[in-house]
């Protein structure tokens, strides 16, 4: 007995391991690129695995396959999308550019199993009839990234944005110090707060849902160069019909495959809404962590939920571990659509050839967004507690608020006013009725915090 068998490619003989479902060129991109030990993730074996399964149905109904053979390799290729076979794609994703090795490895595996089920199947001849991994690649990232987007991004940015708008309606009447350049400003409350996150997160659906328009235009069919050499013409088209079928989502055959293959603008531009949206992630996170700084020496106007020890040698310490999750996962993929961005620029006439780290970043962008956007919903906005005396405090002794008094004292009585205040540490109030002839009543009613965060002129 040996651990080995051995296999042939048109570059000749190779040793595979014995239970290995790959052959010899799988192997030989194996033994070729030991560099990062990083796979293309479950997504994007997910959707070559469906690819095959409607080159399968239609080279069936274009009668290039017969019916055992289209049986076997849909049913090989729809158990490797479905998970079944990943630790059979070993390869890793600093390759070949153009994925090839990649291509070739789900062909091996499908058609390994096709055999195995009794058909008489070729990796090349059959699973890759009317495609080429010129356009299978390109394809596998426009599917992956769109389904993983579509059933995990946006499912999350959705119950985000409601969890988001479920308390800033609670909070709508509780008022707080407005800040600008981290100084103290004029009124705003809680609820006017979290609806500007509310808006950032509702125009990140937006751009997203836009970008996926483009994402959906699959170029299958162009083949090696972008003209459907050797692919029946009826392929492409019909390739986007079966994934419709198959996933519910709505695939089309791109206008011109030379674009598909050439270049890689829709991811591109589908990882510029991603950074985008990290962009907004990190500052509805900085706001969570200087909101809840402190307790006793930063602002303290929250208090976020506790999760765990926030150190190994301060007792007591709690930290605010999610959006600290929330900061790294944005700086992970404003990193990732940089390195998208150069290699979107790597297509050389027809092909792109930087292929399998595009798809690797791009789909660990939309998962990692997906992941940490529940959790900062859940473990931290639904849950954080406002400090009302903390927050009610501050607004007391906030001089900016004679700025409301501006339209009757004028500003320059009332600069004079909030700086006696700064100086003596006292509540603008008190100052106020020194400074300005008003009366109590009426300073009241012109400096009432919740009725300053409604804005217009308070002096009428």
């Amino acid at each position: 007995m040996t651990d080995y068998r051995i296999e042939h490619d048109s570059m000749g003989e190779l040793q595979v391991p014995a239970d290995a479902l790959y052959g010899a060129q799988t192997q030989r991109a194996i033994d070729n690129f030991p560099i990062s030990g990083l796979h293309l993730p479950r997504p994007f074996i997910r959707a070559l695995g469906l690819i095959k399964a409607a080159a399968a149905d239609v080279n069936l109904s274009l009668g290039h396959l017969k019916k055992g053979q289209a049986a076997a390799i849909r049913k090989a290729s729809l158990a490797v999308a479905e998970g079944q076979y990943d630790a059979q794609f070993p390869i890793d994703i600093f390759q070949t550019g153009s994925g090839t090795s990649t291509n070739m490895n789900a062909n091996e595996v499908i058609a390994h199993l096709a055999v195995a089920a009794g058909a008489k199947v070729h990796p090349n001849d059959h699973v890759n009839y009317g495609q080429s991994s010129n356009d299978v690649i390109p394809t596998a990232i426009h599917v992956s990234a769109t389904l993983t987007a579509s059933e995990q991004l946006l499912p999350a940015l959705k119950h985000l944005k409601k969890t988001i708008d479920k308390r800033a309606r609670e909070l709508r009447n509780t008022p707080k110090t407005g800040r600008t350049h981290l100084m103290d400003a004029m009124p705003i409350t809680f609820g006017q707060e979290l609806s500007g996150w509310s808006a950032q997160i509702a125009s990140a659906i937006e751009r997203i849902d836009d970008a996926l328009k483009r994402m959906r235009r699959l170029p299958q069919g162009g083949t090696a160069v972008g003209t459907g050499i050797n692919a029946d013409a009826k392929f492409g088209p019909a390739i986007a019909q079966q994934l419709k079928k198959l996933t519910g989502v709505k695939f089309e055959s791109a206008e011109n495959y030379f674009e598909g293959m050439a270049a890689q603008d829709a991811a591109v531009e589908l990882s510029g809404a991603l950074k985008t949206l990290a962009v907004g992630l990190m500052k509805i996170a900085n706001d969570l962590r200087w909101m809840n700084s402190g307790p006793l020496a930063g602002l303290g106007e929250i208090e976020l939920p506790a999760l765990q020890p926030g150190s190994s040698i301060m007792p007591g310490k709690v930290n605010p571990v999610i959006p600290e999750a929330v900061a790294m996962v944005a700086a992970q993929v404003i990193g990732n659509d940089a390195s998208i961005t150069i290699a979107g620029q790597s297509g050389n006439f027809q092909l792109n050839v930087m292929l399998p780290l595009i798809a690797h970043n791009l789909l660990q962008s939309i998962g990692i967004l997906a992941n940490v956007s529940v959790l900062l919903a859940d473990k931290s906005i639904a849950g954080f507690k406002v400090n009302k005396a903390r927050v009610n405090q501050a607004l007391a002794m906030n001089p900016i608020l004679v700025t409301a008094l501006n339209p009757v004292i004028g500003y320059e009585k009332g600069a004079a006013t909030a700086k006696q205040a700064y100086k003596e540490h006292r509540p603008i109030m008190e100052v106020a009725l020194e400074t300005t002839g008003l009366s109590k009543d009426e300073l009241k009613r012109l400096l009432d915090p919740m009725a300053l965060t409604r804005g217009g002129i308070h002096g009428d």
